[in-house]
């Protein structure tokens, strides 16, 4: 009588997900370009999406400030599910290309190609959901509760000073590429969506800062306070000088390139480089295919 062989539901060991976490770096620096962006451009909606669900659930309630944030954190956690599960291209977890550099199994030039085309196609992903969002009157919805919840979330974000906004950063991808890494030892679509749920949760509710979820929410602030007209700011008894900081420019400055910096330096650091030294630096020995 034969015996069904259950051991291919075996989660991997780290040894094995550091080898995997190579070879997906290899496969990524690699991938067809027009490929590669397409993908960017899903992945950077799909954070969007996550960063609206977000933004729906924290609005109008009274549960206190750290059951609120975490409610949002673990409705954000669609964003990084539709991700890992539709295979999207991510810039905050593409950063982990750099084990297969590191390992020499990529160039510096295939590196940094990747990285800009995958950062270029996750931005136009969430501007065009910013888009559509825009074209929906989303900012409409709760009697403009939620409009202005956008703005306050976007403004929040812009106050941050450069050193505190790079250590938010690096926090946050430390999270998300924990996440992600421990997706390299799943089996199944479970296994995958529920290891990132409780990291992508805590970054969220913590106030880290995620470069992809800050193309999408910052920009939909900024037209949303442009959009409105003054029977909007009457019910929600706010005005637009309320938000006058919310630019173009501080978007940029005070946000993006030093969020930036730092999910690069949380994520292919203090993620990606530990696990390579532990698991894959010359003398570390090779790790077996999968666990037993």
């Amino acid at each position: 009588m034969q015996h069904q062989n259950f051991g291919t539901f075996d989660a991997l060991l780290p040894q094995a997900m550091a080898r995997k976490a190579e070879e997906l770096g290899v496969a990524k620096a690699t991938k067809d370009p027009l490929t590669a962006f397409v993908l960017a451009i899903s992945a950077g909606a799909f954070i969007g999406i996550g960063f609206i669900f977000y933004t729906v659930v924290t609005t109008g309630n009274d549960m206190g400030w750290g059951a609120n944030r975490m409610l949002g954190g673990i409705a954000f956690s669609l964003g990084l599910m539709l991700v890992v599960v539709n295979g999207g291209e991510l810039f905050t977890s593409t950063v982990l290309t750099v084990v297969a550099k590191a390992s020499g199994k990529i160039t510096w030039g295939q590196l940094g190609r990747n990285w800009a085309l995958v950062y270029a196609g996750n931005f136009v992903g969430a501007i065009g959901l910013v888009a559509i969002m825009q074209a929906a009157r989303h900012y409409e919805f709760a009697n403009g509760q939620l409009g202005i919840n956008y703005m306050q979330v976007a403004q929040h974000k812009l106050h941050h000073g450069f050193v505190q906004a790079v250590a938010l950063g690096a926090m946050c991808n430390v999270m998300v590429c924990l996440g992600v890494w421990m997706t390299f030892s799943a089996r199944t679509v479970t296994d995958k969506l529920l290891a990132v749920v409780l990291p992508v949760a805590m970054f969220v509710a913590a106030g880290f800062e995620h470069c992809v979820a800050n193309m999408f929410q910052i920009p939909m602030a900024i037209l949303t306070r442009d959009a409105v007209g003054p029977e909007f700011w009457a019910e929600t008894g706010r005005t637009a000088a309320d938000f006058a900081d919310l630019t173009w420019a501080n978007f940029l400055i005070a946000n993006l390139v030093p969020v930036t910096i730092g999910n690069i330096l949380g994520g292919g650091v203090l993620v990606g480089l530990l696990y390579w030294f532990v698991y894959l630096r010359p003398g570390a020995g090779h790790p077996p295919s999968e666990a037993h």
